[in-house]
């Protein structure tokens, strides 16, 4: 198929294009522009149900090349870069809500976001997360001599782009070369999700700060690490330190 073999696009893409084509043509059919939908022969492409996370091997290796390249006359990059990692590592935000964020979005236990849809929402912040954001905004404030709007900036002080953003993994995975796992935001949200729930975290409460409008993806995590929830729920159940 095209799409996968011209453009490269994974089946969970793939798939989601055919989604939207039969929805347009239906659409037409509805306005009685066409009387026959062209996509109804399209079958929907087979996907894997892998979710790719990264480990600490993948984490302690991003951060290392950062710190490389920060005695390379590459500090702001490096410090800006850092900061990207931790902040989508510690709230597991999409990366249009972290290239959208300003400083006034930022509140010493919540980040103010605009998920999808454009729809403002609220997702919760550690304090290490709000300390590394204080701490970059240090830095921003001691680089430019100014306050400056937009938290994740070029060397000019203007916002950085969608593209540049995903530039951001692009980068990495051209200097790390990781074979596999996925380097992108993406994978960063997988992770934060993974990693909560492995250390005790709930699906519900994940679900609401993932902000999944039903709890399905969120049901793939569970399923994903379900064994080691098992183990959690083992070790941390109220009945063991009851006498009855």
């Amino acid at each position: 198929m095209f799409l996968d073999d011209k453009l490269g696009n994974s089946s969970s893409t793939t798939n989601n294009k055919i989604k939207h084509l039969r929805a347009f043509f239906n659409h037409l059919i509805e306005n009685e522009f066409i009387t026959h939908n062209p996509c109804l022969k399209l079958k929907k492409q087979q996907t894997d149900e892998r979710i790719e996370v990264f480990n600490d091997f993948h984490i302690r290796m991003m951060l290392r090349y950062l710190r490389r390249i920060k005695r390379k006359d590459h500090e702001f990059t490096s410090v800006r870069n850092t900061t990207v990692i931790k902040i989508l590592l510690g709230t597991g935000i999409r990366l249009g809500e972290m290239q959208g964020l300003r400083w006034s979005d930022v509140n010493d236990t919540y980040l103010t976001v605009f998920g999808k849809g454009r729809k403002s929402e609220t997702v919760p912040l550690s304090k290490k997360v709000y300390d590394e954001l204080m701490d970059w905004k240090k830095y921003q404030e001691k680089y430019f001599n100014s306050n400056i709007e937009y938290i994740f900036v070029d060397r000019s002080g203007v916002q950085l782009s969608y593209e540049a953003c995903k530039g951001i993994f692009k980068g990495l995975q051209s200097a790390l070369g990781f074979k596999d796992v996925r380097l992108s935001a993406h994978t960063f949200r997988h992770t934060f999700a993974q990693r909560y729930l492995l250390a005790g975290g709930d699906p519900f409460s994940l679900q609401r700060i993932l902000r999944h409008s039903n709890i399905s993806m969120t049901e793939k995590y569970t399923s994903m690490w379900g064994m080691a929830l098992q183990e959690q729920n083992e070790k941390y159940n109220p009945l063991n330190n009851l006498d009855i």
